[in-house]
C-alpha cells in the first residue's frame, strides 16, 4: 500500500545513526568498541543476589543507588549525578533540554555522528568546524556565537585526546552556552573534564559503563554537573520516561563502580595492549592518530580502506569503515585481546607483504 503524501508530509523523517555490525556467527569483533574483558565478578555476584520477585516493581525513579555509588566515586553531591540507559539515552535528552536557541550548535565534522542526526531529529541548527590536517579540533572555531557546544574527549572516531586546558578554554569562550564534553572513552586517556565542574556552571560531562566498565549490553550512562542543570535533566526525563533504567541495571552499575582494582586493572590491560598493537602497526607501514581511547584510528597508505575493510571482513574479522571523503581510507579498530589482536595482525602482515 502507497501512503498518501498528505499523510507523509507531517511525519517527522531522519537520518538514522548506523550502528556497527552485531554478527551472530563466531567473529573477531573489532567493530564497536566493546571491551573484550567480562564486568567485575562483583556485577555477576549482584546479579545472583536479586531478587526476582522484586521484577513486578517498578525500578527506583531516582537510580539513587547508581548515583549515590557514582557521586562517591566522582567527589561530588548525589544532585550533580544524572543515570540514564547508556550514555546516547543521556545525551539525547541533553540535547532536547539544552539545545533549544535558534543559534547553531556547534560540534566537529569528525566526530560520533549520532550528534547530527540528534540535531536533526530535534530540529536543531547545528555548524560543524573542520578539524584540521591531523584531525584535531581547533578550538578557536569555537570562539563564534552558538546555542552549544559538544565535542567527545577522546574525539571518535579519530582517538584524539585533548587535555584539561584545552577543554577549559573553550568553557572559557563560551560562558554563555552549555557545553557537553562526551568522555565515553575518557578512561583510557587522562584527566576527566569532571575536575572542572565546580569552575564553569556551563559544564556537562557525560561517561559510560560500556567501555571501560565491559557492560555495552547492560545501558548505563550518567552526567556530572551542577545542581540545576542536573535538576533540569531530572525535569525532562520525569517528563518523557520516569522508569528508564531497569533493577538490574541499577544494582550491576553500583557494584561495578564498588571494584576499583577490577576497573584498574582492566583499563590498564587494554592500553598495553593497544600501545603494542601501534607498534605492530607501524612496523607494517601503517599510519595512525595518538589514539588514547580504546581503539585505534589508521591507514595504509598504499591501501583503499574499503577493500582492506572488505577483505578483513572475508576472514571473520570485524572493524570499522566509513565513506566519508576525508576517512574513507581509514580503519577504526577496537582493541581486543592480544589474542585478537595477533589474528588481526597476521592477516594485515600478510596482506602488506604482498
Amino acid at each position: 500500500m502507497t501512503i498518501r503524501e498528505e499523510l507523509l508530509k507531517n511525519i517527522r523523517r531522519v537520518e538514522p545513526y548506523v550502528p556497527g555490525e552485531q554478527p551472530q556467527n563466531k567473529v573477531i569483533k573489532l567493530n564497536t568498541n566493546e571491551n573484550p574483558y567480562p564486568p567485575s565478578p562483583a556485577v555477576k555476584q549482584a546479579l545472583e543476589d536479586l531478587d526476582t520477585a522484586d521484577f513486578r516493581l517498578y525500578p527506583d525513579p531516582a537510580s539513587s543507588v547508581l548515583v549515590k555509588a557514582l557521586a562517591e566515586e566522582c567527589q561530588v553531591g548525589e544532585d550533580q549525578i544524572f543515570a540514564g540507559v547508556g550514555s546516547d539515552d543521556v545525551l539525547s535528552l541533553c540535547f532536547m533540554t539544552f539545545f533549544n536557541s535558534d543559534k547553531p550548535i556547534l560540534f566537529p565534522d569528525i566526530t560520533y555522528s549520532f550528534y547530527k542526526v540528534w540535531a536533526q531529529l530535534y530540529r536543531i541548527p547545528c555548524v560543524c568546524p573542520g578539524l584540521d590536517s591531523d584531525f584535531r579540533i581547533v578550538k578557536e572555531d569555537y570562539y563564534r556565537e552558538n546555542g552549544g557546544v559538544i565535542f567527545p574527549n577522546p574525539n571518535a572516531p579519530t582517538a584524539i585526546y585533548e587535555d584539561l586546558g584545552f577543554v577549559e578554554d573553550i568553557l572559557e569562550h563560551n560562558r554563555d552556552s552549555i557545553v557537553i564534553v562526551d568522555e565515553a572513552y575518557v578512561d583510557f586517556a587522562g584527566r576527566s573534564a569532571t575536575e572542572l565542574i565546580g569552575r564553569y556552571d556551563n559544564l556537562i560531562v557525560t561517561q559510560t559503563f560500556s567501555k571501560s566498565r565491559s557492560m555495552a549490553g547492560m545501558r548505563i550512562g550518567y552526567a556530572v554537573s551542577n545542581p540545576e542543570l542536573i535538576r533540569c535533566l531530572n525535569d525532562v526525563k520525569y517528563s518523557f520516561n520516569s522508569y528508564t533504567m531497569s533493577r538490574a541495571a541499577l544494582v550491576c552499575g553500583a557494584a561495578s563502580v564498588s571494584d576499583r582494582e577490577y576497573f584498574e586493572e582492566n583499563v590498564r590491560k587494554i592500553v598495553e595492549t593497544r600501545e603494542w598493537v601501534k607498534d605492530q602497526l607501524k612496523n607494517l607501514g601503517f599510519v595512525f592518530t595518538d589514539s588514547k581511547a580504546n581503539f585505534i584510528f589508521t591507514r595504509h597508505p598504499d591501501y583503499d580502506g574499503k577493500r582492506l575493510f572488505e577483505e578483513l571482513r572475508s576472514e571473520g574479522i570485524y572493524v570499522r569503515h566509513w565513506d566519508d571523503p576525508r576517512i574513507r581510507d581509514y580503519l577504526r579498530i577496537t582493541v581486543g585481546t592480544d589474542e585478537e589482536m595477533r589474528i588481526l595482525l597476521e592477516s594485515l602482515r600478510k596482506k602488506t607483504a604482498k
